[in-house]
C-alpha cells in the first residue's frame, strides 16, 4: 500500500492551482492579505495553512475544499464553470454538448 504524503501534495496542489491562475505566490499573498512570502512557505513545505486560511485559498480560486484535495481534476475552477453553463441548457444543447465533448475526446 503506497504511503501517502499529504503535506506534499497539499504543498503541490497549491502550487498547480496558483500557476494556472498565472499568478506569482506574491501576488497571491498579497491578495489574501497574507504576508507576501506565506504562499511560497507553504508550497515549500515549512507551514501549512489554517483553517480559515485555507477556506480564503479556496475561495481565491473559486472552488471548494472538496475540489481542492480532488488531485484527478487538475482544472477544478474551468469544470465548475462549465457544469454551471451546462445547467442552463436545455436537454436538447446538453445532449449536442456531450456528444461534442465524447467527439473531442475520442480525437486526442
Amino acid at each position: 500500500m503506497d504511503k501517502f504524503d499529504f503535506r506534499k501534495d497539499f504543498c503541490s496542489r497549491l502550487t498547480q492551482l496558483r500557476i494556472d491562475k498565472n499568478m506569482s505566490a506574491r501576488d497571491m499573498s498579497l491578495s489574501l492579505g497574507l504576508n507576501e512570502s506565506y504562499i511560497n512557505k507553504i508550497e515549500n513545505e515549512k507551514t501549512l495553512p489554517s483553517m480559515s486560511t485555507f477556506f480564503d485559498i479556496c475561495d481565491f480560486f473559486g472552488i471548494t475544499p472538496q475540489d481542492f484535495f480532488n488531485m484527478n481534476e487538475p482544472f477544478p475552477h474551468d469544470i465548475a464553470v462549465a457544469v454551471t453553463e451546462m445547467n442552463q441548457m436545455s436537454k436538447e444543447q446538453l445532449s449536442r454538448m456531450i456528444a461534442f465533448m465524447k467527439d473531442i475526446n475520442h480525437k486526442k
